[in-house]
């Protein structure tokens, strides 16, 4: 079906005029953001029930001026032009879907202060890596039970093709990075550690001769007890060492422990949706805890909406719920009135996704 502009301008807008609606249907009023908002991390290509167009407009118009989105080479990007012009049409659809907001009235909130930052559909980039789960394919290693992402192609050939998309993707101008990458020990993962830590030493490698920062995921067993994936990244960011551009543990949900060694490294953390659940006081102690110059927002979307959206497939406008979460608890333990931690937000996204 053709893409219908009046459509989701009707979808973007709504009936009732809210942006938000919970999981039951109830406009949701969105808090008012100090500064730009920065999501660091959010997938455009996940969504199931979101037209990807209308997600990125609506978040320019909650105050949404960066987004940041992961391209997996054995993924969503094995066709890496084909993905790139993918964005390119989101991008264009969404500034045509806010010139038409803008027709009735609605447009994107302004920050004093802020004049010179540009507006979100000029401000949306790339990051491509190869995700944990992909470790065995991007090395044309077979995977443990037998199973491939070749398409009958072969483990080899899958592999330098996607060796070659990712290339195509860290040559792109809306590259800004290389990720999401790292290690997964946790309940959807059928890699084992070597394969997992040999795929990130790769990307790792690739990111220190590009130039570029990174954006790791990380997952420890959900024992509660273990922290594997935290630890064997730690050796491995210490053996290979920390990328002069920058390093960030995307959608972080561990305590300020684990967090504390990776951030006198040098890393940034990155806090999604997870902060803001009632039994994530953990998260929230690292939010605390975590330096001000090494703190991000981001959504992780589609993926752990934030509440009061709990439920809802979350979207990059989303950030503004998690990023008010942020303010309010660092505000609470006193290491910075909420405006300090939303300039910091953004001065930080900032300086992680500068162009080289």
């Amino acid at each position: 079906m053709a893409w219908d502009a009046g459509v989701a301008l009707d979808e973007l807008l709504g009936a009732d005029g809210a942006l938000f609606h919970d999981k039951k249907g109830r406009p949701v009023q969105v808090p008012a953001p100090l500064a730009p908002l920065a999501d660091t991390h959010g997938h455009l290509t996940h969504f199931r029930r979101h037209d990807p167009a209308v997600a990125l407009a609506r978040a320019a118009l909650v105050g949404v001026r960066m987004l940041v989105v992961p391209l997996d080479p054995t993924d969503d990007a094995h066709d890496a032009p084909a993905a790139l012009a993918w964005i390119d049409e989101v991008v264009a659809r969404a500034a045509q879907l806010l010139e038409l907001a803008a027709q009735r009235g609605v447009v994107p909130p302004t920050f004093p202060g802020y004049d010179h930052v540009p507006a979100l559909v000029d401000n949306v980039w790339v990051i491509g890596g190869t995700h944990p789960y992909g470790a065995a394919a991007f090395l044309g290693r077979e995977e443990p039970d037998g199973g491939s992402r070749d398409d009958g192609r072969g483990e080899e050939a899958f592999a330098q093709a996607s060796h070659e998309a990712l290339d195509t993707l860290l040559a792109s101008p809306r590259c800004v990075g290389v990720g999401e990458i790292g290690l997964d020990f946790g309940p959807y993962s059928r890699l084992g550690e070597q394969v997992q830590v040999d795929a990130f030493r790769e990307q790792l490698r690739m990111a220190h001769m590009r130039g570029l920062p990174v954006e790791l995921h990380l997952r420890d067993e959900e024992d509660g007890v273990h922290t594997t994936g935290h630890d064997l990244a730690l050796q491995v960011l210490r053996e290979e060492g920390v990328p002069t551009r920058g390093c960030d543990l995307h959608c972080y949900t561990s305590d300020a422990q684990v967090m504390e060694p990776f951030a006198q490294l040098g890393c940034y953390v990155a806090f999604g949706g997870a902060a803001t659940f009632p039994r994530s006081s953990g998260i929230r102690e690292a939010v605390a805890a975590c330096p001000a110059q090494r703190i991000l927002s981001e959504t992780d979307s589609p993926y752990m909406a934030p509440v009061p959206l709990r439920g809802c497939e979350c979207e990059p406008a989303m950030v503004a719920f998690t990023a008010a979460c942020l303010a309010d608890v660092r505000a609470e333990v006193g290491v910075g009135l909420p405006s300090d931690t939303y300039r910091t937000l953004w001065d930080n996204a900032c300086r992680l996704i500068a162009r080289p």
